[in-house]
């Protein structure tokens, strides 16, 4: 959210908000800048991350930890990875 505020863009404040605004993308049409959602635990949106290309991208894993980046073929990811939006 911050990194599209910094750049003129208002987003809702949840995951599960910004998942129901945003335009879908299809993973194998996932640009830089779209954010990928994932169901932590259930099938309901808890997690988020600014996809970065080539199959990453950055999230903050929880509160207190450091931001890191991952691949969404990482089999914890790749089993919570429930869809991408697009807003630009």
């Amino acid at each position: 959210m911050t990194v599209y505020q910094l750049n003129g863009f208002d987003l809702p404040r949840t995951s599960r908000e910004q998942y129901m605004a945003g335009n879908p993308v299809e993973l194998s049409s996932l640009e830089r800048g779209d954010l990928v959602f994932f169901a932590i635990g259930g099938d309901k949106v808890t997690h988020v991350g600014l996809y970065m290309g080539s199959g990453q991208f950055i999230h903050a894993p929880e509160k207190g930890k450091r931001i890191r980046t991952d691949s969404l073929s990482n089999r914890y990811f790749s089993r919570a990875y429930i869809g991408a939006r697009s807003y630009l």
